[in-house]
């Protein structure tokens, strides 16, 4: 790694990152929204941002001076591969100057690639053409983030576990997930999935990982708006029985 991403990881160390998302239909969806989100981020403290599509990356740049992993969701045909899935969403995240790029990790065999390229060959092919760009590997198992470590992925994130099928169910935050992979993987370890109070993120970063993403916990009302309703609906059964 060379001298100016190593000082780049080190400003991101022991610190929050804030996932700053929003998907055609969703009431925030708006790259000038997510662009004032991003900052409210940054004013709260937080050392980085993730953020999805060049659009919100472009927005959020002019307003805020952090670290942006991007990541572009695509969906293509018969392929469950959505984040970063090709080299064309690859091409287009350089383009737009991101710091990080992250990408879907997972183990190709069970869930193939829309290029049809096993994860080895795609990312030998973007390594080579952006050999100092920083990039993240968004993994669902301690397996698939051993082998992207050992492919040479800059950071292992724990995005996709519970995402997958074959992960599907496992209790989120997955605090034991993330203490192996920073015990044994030899990269830096974002904490990504699962984490909704202050708690959790304490116990992540107790758990040894580099840094923690946050994004529905702060960036999504309406998700923060339906788990408070829920708490309320069950009270209410509770009390009805």
């Amino acid at each position: 790694m060379n001298q100016a991403n190593q000082a780049l990881m080190d400003r991101m160390k022991g610190g929050l990152i804030v996932s700053c998302q929003a998907l055609k239909g969703e009431p925030l969806y708006g790259s000038e929204i997510m662009s004032r989100m991003a900052y409210a981020a940054m004013l709260g403290g937080a050392v980085g941002i993730r953020a999805n599509t060049v659009s919100d990356i472009t927005e959020i740049r002019k307003r805020v001076d952090l670290p942006i992993i991007g990541i572009i969701k695509e969906v293509y045909e018969g392929s469950d591969v959505y984040i970063s899935p090709t080299r064309k969403e690859i091409d287009a995240l350089v383009r737009c100057g991101v710091a990080i790029i992250a990408t879907d990790a997972t183990d190709s065999a069970r869930r193939p690639r829309p290029d049809g390229k096993s994860l080895d060959e795609f990312f030998g092919e973007i390594r080579a053409r952006y050999p100092e760009q920083l990039f993240m590997a968004d993994c669902s198992s301690y397996e698939e983030g051993m082998h992207a470590a050992e492919l040479g992925f800059d950071i292992i994130g724990t995005t996709m576990n519970g995402y997958t099928e074959y992960t599907r169910g496992a209790e989120l935050p997955n605090l034991e997930l993330m203490r192996k992979l920073s015990e044994t993987c030899g990269k830096p370890v974002f904490a990504e999935g699962g984490i909704w109070h202050p708690e959790q993120l304490k116990a992540a970063m107790d758990a040894g990982v580099w840094s923690a993403v946050i994004g529905g916990a702060i960036t999504r009302p309406m998700q923060i708006t339906q788990r408070f309703v829920s708490a309320i609906t069950a009270g209410k059964k509770e009390f009805e029985v």
